[in-house]
């Protein structure tokens, strides 16, 4: 008797553009790349080895994001990114998961908060072990679980679109195996108040965690 096949347990290799924009992302947040720079497509191309097409792909992304602007004339340009700006939306971030915190203690079936917590386990060992590529994938379907347990189709659309804007940024602030620790406490609190279906509780830890999310970006800015 043949043995059983085996299955790949390797993922799809990502997209040319998903990591050009990445790495487009990260340079624009950490202020390599300066407010007003013209991201050039002939540039880019000699830059990354690459046809023009991921290039678009990758600059349409950043325009999407707002980290950058098509201006007349110009092409496509680094979007002026000010602590002001940041600081708007991590506070419509802030009141959008508080709303849906509040929301998801009530509505949260057994099922949801089982898994839920299941989750917040296996990230406090990502934790301690030092895993920030892990934890911060893990912690945007924490995040999106939660949104989902409100079970309002509206709500987890405008969550998600602002979520998706957000992206890079809390990308950015979990960079640190102390940001990520204090993460993984605020998310203890945030679990701890679904699971007694404490929707006040649930709200206010959230937005407490988007506040010290803000912080963190905010003190990384040049």
């Amino acid at each position: 008797m043949s043995p059983p096949e085996e299955v790949s347990s390797q993922s799809p290799r990502p997209l040319q553009s998903t990591l050009i924009a990445a790495q487009l992302e990260a340079e624009i947040i950490a202020g390599d790349l300066a407010a007003g720079s013209k991201l050039d497509e002939q540039s880019l191309t000699q830059r990354f080895g690459v046809s023009r097409t991921p290039i678009r792909e990758a600059l349409h992304r950043l325009v999407a994001l707002s980290l950058a602007d098509r201006a007349p004339f110009r092409g496509v340009v680094v979007a002026n990114i000010t602590r002001d700006r940041i600081e708007q939306m991590f506070e419509a971030m802030g009141e959008m998961e508080a709303l849906c915190g509040r929301f998801a203690a009530e509505r949260m079936t057994i099922g949801e908060r089982g898994e839920l917590e299941e989750l917040h386990r296996a990230m406090a060992q990502m934790a301690q072990r030092g895993e920030i590529a892990a934890y911060e994938a893990a912690n945007s379907v924490f995040h999106q679980r939660i949104f989902e347990a409100t079970h309002n189709r509206d709500l987890i659309e405008l969550a998600n679109a602002l979520r998706l804007k957000l992206a890079p940024f809390r990308k950015s602030q979990l960079q640190s195996d102390a940001r990520m620790a204090r993460s993984n406490e605020e998310h203890e609190a945030i679990v701890s108040a679904l699971l007694d279906r404490d929707p006040k509780r649930a709200e206010n830890a959230l937005r407490r965690h988007l506040v010290s999310a803000a912080r963190e970006v905010l003190s990384r800015m040049r």
